[in-house]
């Protein structure tokens, strides 16, 4: 039996952050940065990787090989490690140094793409290297996130039904969108729930999903060069657009008020406070899923050098001000 594992009941200790206090504005922000993985990707690692060994994809002498911005990499690389598994990440230069080390200390190979393709970008040409690599040895096995079912099925099975629990009378669910398996997990579970949600994907501005024209992406975790398979618009009630820079002034407020979230998080929130500015009286209960924690992004989000080079010396301003007006409070 596998060491590492997400079994029925996974997560049932729920940790939940109301922002009330630092943004003005009540929003539970579901923590999944707490399991061995470090982010919500092992459920959806461990639900493809069991599902390749039941269906005999995955065999001894196996090597994995998936391409990943970084927590799905950590996790496939825990979950191979403690299998006995090969595993190979391709991932791009914006990858986080931290991330990429953790990888390597857990045997696992790390390929970095370097150039762009023309047409799909980071993700386009790292998917072009998996499927040579996969031609080139039998021995290795593509999980294939991108169009993989698990990945939504770990969510459906997991982190929906644990938000449900915990939020009976849930109104507004903020997911980000990456590969789109947790939107579109969550996002299933709750169109079969006895009461309706509304599902509100955020997403990078720069990214392809819902047709926006492509652009810059610094920042690792949301935001597709390439249209994911897995997506089905019809299951999604509205969709908003973060900008990089508004991503970084959410990660620094919510540092500066004790909490350390990753990139994806900082664009979910801003996202998610966005919208409730404009929808929201008081009377809404609403969760947003925050997929990672913040010490694998010291060397960026919070590197005042990368900020500063990247968006502009005045970029953390507004942040900085918010904040001290929230302590002041």
């Amino acid at each position: 039996m596998s060491v590492i594992s997400v079994p029925q009941g996974f997560n049932e200790e729920q940790l939940y952050v109301d922002l009330q206090s630092i943004f003005g504005q009540s929003l539970f922000l579901k923590c999944e940065g707490f399991n061995f993985a470090g982010s919500i990707k092992l459920k959806a690692a461990s639900e493809m990787v069991e599902a390749a060994e039941r269906d005999g994809l995955l065999r001894p002498g196996s090597i994995l090989v998936e391409s990943s911005s970084g927590n799905l990499g950590v996790a496939l690389s825990m979950i191979a490690a403690s299998k006995g598994y090969g595993f190979v990440c391709v991932t791009d230069s914006r990858s986080n140094l931290a991330t990429r080390r953790l990888m390597e200390a857990l045997g696992s190979q790390v390929q970095i793409i370097t150039e762009p393709d023309p047409v799909g970008g980071f993700l386009g040409a790292r998917i072009d290297y998996v499927r040579s690599l996969c031609a080139s040895d039998p021995r290795y096995v593509w999980l294939n996130q991108y169009t993989n079912p698990g990945n939504w099925r770990a969510h459906y099975r997991t982190t929906a039904p644990a938000i449900a629990d915990e939020f009976p009378r849930l109104d507004v669910l903020f997911v980000g969108a990456g590969t789109t398996g947790t939107l579109m997990g969550c996002a299933r579970f709750f169109r079969e729930w006895h009461r309706p949600v509304r599902i509100v994907a955020i997403d990078s501005v720069g990214s392809v999903t819902f047709g926006g024209a492509p652009g810059r992406r610094m920042i690792p975790g949301l935001g597709t060069g390439v249209r994911p398979a897995l997506l089905d618009e019809s299951y999604v009630d509205e969709v908003v657009l973060v900008e990089e820079a508004d991503t970084i002034r959410a990660c620094h407020r919510l540092a500066r008020s004790g909490f350390l979230f990753g990139g994806s998080t900082g664009t979910v929130v801003s996202g998610a406070m966005s919208w409730l500015a404009q929808h929201d009286d008081g009377d809404l209960t609403s969760v947003a899923i925050a997929p990672d924690l913040g010490e694998r992004y010291l060397d960026t989000v919070y590197q005042s050098n990368w900020v500063h080079d990247l968006y502009g010396e005045d970029v953390l301003d507004a942040a900085d001000e918010l904040a001290a007006g929230s302590r002041s409070a």
